[in-house]
């Protein structure tokens, strides 16, 4: 199986919200679907699923006009979309029926996924009455009930403890070994990262990145490496870096456990090793950058966000000095 979307355009009220979206997965992997708030992620989630209609653009299964039935797609919303009042076991058969199974598969696939998932003990009870982390199991139960061939997740690890979240990501990779579909939408790059093997941040309407991740960090990586101390701080090693080696790199950044480096064109990494031994610096680390899915994601819609917020607060400092 292959999903595609290409050149998917979409307006509200004429104002476009989608401006030409194009990205594919294929069957057996995992896409991160990822943006900012209101980038226009749901909406592209809402026109697979054929909740809106896209205004222009193709969504295509196999190369073919992607024909949407309710049994096709398992959709986990980030919000809680089950009755709080109704009993789960009823209301798991209820949305197995809708979805086109017998009355005996949807209870056997209903028995199958609360067991799987381990919240089989709450069948005969209404959902207000669970934790919130098993309202999140039940919530995916009901997702999974039909068998869909494709699996959109938005925000799945919400309200899981440690214990919770290893039985789900078990059940994404089983999902993802047998050839399923799997979409991922979360701010959580850590379980990004963990299954996906593609992604397609999304910002304004528009795919500002796509590809293979592995691929992705190692571009983003070229030309960077990391450097620690074990006889200076951070902060220290930083201003030392800065003072004595502009030269041949430029630090791009930091965090707690060492300083990102950029070699200078032309610059060789044996050298700057060489200087840093001639500062009697006690080296801790010296190696390959490799980004982290949220210092990509950053890179790309961060500093945008950055000047947005500045270019607020200067209208805000405005409108007050007119006042």
């Amino acid at each position: 199986m292959r999903l595609v979307l290409k050149d998917i355009k979409k307006s509200f009220d004429g104002k476009e919200i989608l401006h030409g979206v194009n990205f594919e997965v294929a069957g057996g992997r995992a896409l991160g679907l990822l943006g900012r708030n209101g980038a226009g992620k749901t909406t592209t989630i809402r026109i697979i699923m054929d909740v809106f209609h896209a205004d222009s653009g193709e969504v295509l299964m196999d190369g073919k006009k992607f024909q949407f039935t309710s049994d096709q797609i398992g959709y986990l919303p980030e919000e809680r979309g089950l009755y709080p009042k109704r009993i789960i076991k009823e209301q798991m058969i209820y949305l197995g029926r809708l979805r086109g199974l017998t009355k005996k598969q949807a209870a056997d696939n209903t028995v199958k996924w609360l067991e799987r998932l381990q919240v089989s003990e709450y069948a005969d009870r209404k959902l207000d009455t669970l934790s919130k982390g098993n309202q999140q199991k039940v919530q995916l139960a009901a997702t999974l009930v039909a068998d869909p061939d494709i699996v959109i997740l938005d925000e799945p690890f919400s309200g899981l403890d440690p214990v919770n979240s290893q039985i789900l990501k078990d059940v994404i990779r089983e999902l993802i070994e047998e050839g399923k579909i799997v979409i991922f939408s979360s701010h959580q790059m850590s379980y990004v990262e963990e299954f996906c093997e593609d992604i397609v941040i999304i910002n304004h309407g528009e795919v500002v990145l796509s590809g293979n991740l592995d691929e992705i960090k190692a571009e983003y990586g070229k030309g960077r490496r990391v450097i620690a101390a074990t006889n200076y701080e951070i902060d220290e090693l930083e201003k030392i870096l800065k003072e004595n080696l502009s030269k041949n790199i430029n630090v791009v950044g930091k965090n707690k456990h060492y300083i990102i480096v950029e070699l200078s064109e032309g610059a060789d990494q044996w050298q700057v090793l060489d200087d840093l031994k001639k500062l009697n610096i006690d080296i801790k680390n010296f190696g390959m950058y490799e980004p982290s899915l949220n210092d990509i994601f950053v890179s790309r819609v961060g500093e945008e966000e950055e000047a947005e917020n500045e270019q607020a607060s200067s209208e805000l400092s405005g409108k007050a000095g007119d006042k």
